[in-house]
């Protein structure tokens, strides 16, 4: 498989975020614009907003979808979601992975032969978007997944809580976008943005692929809502705790339940509330001695 450093990862350097091992790059060229507009009082004003384009994904000859994406990580975004939705094997022979930013199009090959024109056709035949199969075709992959059953310490998630929120952003830059980050124990390691979740969820898994990363000492760490996708791309990914600084929703806990995913949100200061795994929840910070979040905090829980 290619090795990353080949594709010119964007290694942090400001001093806050040189602990990780990718950090988001706010000022990196072509993932914003200038706009100009005007204010509520009518003032003329500058806003950097975030880009959107296309980026198809081919496995071997075959097209399999087009995204909207900020356009950063191409080549991760196209593994993660070929992995995530059952295209490429855990043990997949990658041969390369080509990406052409003129046509906007990654390429991913394979050793092994490849044919999903029936699930690409029962994909389009159900809905327009494809939404309910892709969904689908998650959830039957979910039938063999066993996750470790990892402890998870409360001096953790304080400690990636005040870490994470504190760097430098696209987020905290223009806005509109989500953040997902890949922790182990109190240390974030790989952190990604883009317009969709879901998109810097599969970057993340792209990641892990391509550098053989073990997944069951890791926490993912996400600044989304916690929905039913979140829990079934994180069990995918064999990663078994999922955190969050915004909410929950009913089938995202009954399926982190079902697969023994610890599941946390409401992450902000000292509180956070745990709705799945909860036995294996290590509380060793006093909530006490943790300073509370401030009201006025620049980045928000429910994006």
């Amino acid at each position: 498989m290619p090795n990353a450093n080949q594709w010119g990862i964007q290694l942090a350097q400001d001093p806050d975020v040189t602990d990780y091992l990718i950090a988001p790059d706010p000022a990196a060229a072509r993932l914003t614009r200038a706009v100009r507009g005007v204010d509520h009082e009518g003032r003329e004003t500058t806003l950097r907003v975030v880009e959107e384009r296309p980026l198809t994904i081919f496995l071997n000859g075959q097209e399999i979808v087009t995204a909207m994406t900020i356009g950063d990580y191409p080549e991760y975004l196209a593994l993660g979601f070929l992995r995530n939705q059952g295209m490429l094997r855990a043990d997949e022979d990658i041969t390369r992975v080509d990406y052409d930013e003129e046509l906007e199009t990654v390429v991913v090959r394979t050793a092994r032969a490849t044919d999903y024109e029936d699930k690409m056709r029962r994909k389009t035949r159900t809905s327009g978007c494809a939404v309910g199969t892709v969904f689908g075709d998650m959830m039957e992959g979910l039938e063999g997944v066993t996750l470790a059953q990892t402890p998870v310490r409360s001096s953790w998630l304080y400690a990636l809580s005040a870490k994470i929120n504190r760097t430098p952003s696209l987020y905290l830059e223009a806005g509109a976008i989500h953040g997902t980050v890949l922790c182990e124990g109190d240390k974030p390691l790989v952190y990604m943005e883009d317009v969709g979740r879901h998109n810097a969820v599969d970057k993340i898994a792209g990641w892990m692929l391509s550098e053989d990363a073990a997944a069951q000492d890791k926490i993912l760490y996400t600044t989304g809502r916690l929905t039913s996708e979140m829990v079934i791309k994180t069990a995918m990914m064999g990663i078994p705790v999922l955190a969050s600084r915004s909410g929950f929703t009913a089938w995202g806990v009954e399926i982190a339940q079902q697969v023994g995913l610890t599941l946390i949100g409401r992450m902000k200061g000292k509180r956070f509330v745990c709705l799945s795994g909860e036995g294996r929840l290590i509380r060793d910070a006093d909530p006490a001695l943790i300073d509370d979040e401030p009201k006025r905090s620049g980045r928000k829980g429910g994006v």
